[in-house]
């Protein structure tokens, strides 16, 4: 699917998604003509689906992260559309997961602190409808975060 020159932009892209188009295909080794009609090709195939900020949220006083882990009662028929519409309406959700087996739903939760998150959670998380059960894991340090690929 994808062949070398693939591989070079794509790891270059990630080791430093600022480049420019002409830094990015000087340093894969390609004119940047070929870089560019390249990119477009991993657009287009969705492999590339865009670039994105990656904020650092303790940077803007947000010093709490809490995973929220919900199982929904499924005995709703709609129970997972209304959750999922009425979770993406809480501005401190970051990020929505839903997964197969006991967990239905996952929750990533930022907070300024304490006694933010314990008003988020009773106005907002506990507002949320269908929930079945629901657990909390607050993060203590992230030891690893990388997300790009070996390629």
């Amino acid at each position: 699917m994808l062949d070398d020159i693939d591989r070079r932009l794509l790891r270059q892209m990630q080791a430093d998604p600022t480049l420019t188009a002409a830094d990015l295909a000087a340093r894969a080794g390609v004119s940047a003509l070929k870089a560019q009609r390249r990119l477009g090709r991993l657009h287009e195939q969705g492999i590339l689906t865009g670039q994105h900020a990656v904020i650092n949220w303790r940077a803007l006083g947000y010093g709490v992260t809490v995973s929220l882990r919900i199982t929904l009662d499924k005995t709703q028929a709609r129970a997972f559309d209304d959750f999922l519409t009425a979770a993406r309406g809480i501005a401190e959700v970051t990020e929505i997961q839903t997964f197969l087996g006991r967990v239905d739903v996952r929750l990533s939760v930022i907070a300024r602190d304490m006694r933010h998150y314990q008003q988020i959670y009773r106005d907002s998380i506990l507002a949320l409808p269908h929930m079945a059960d629901i657990e909390a894991l607050m993060t203590v340090a992230t030891l690893y975060d990388d997300e790009s690929l070996p390629l």
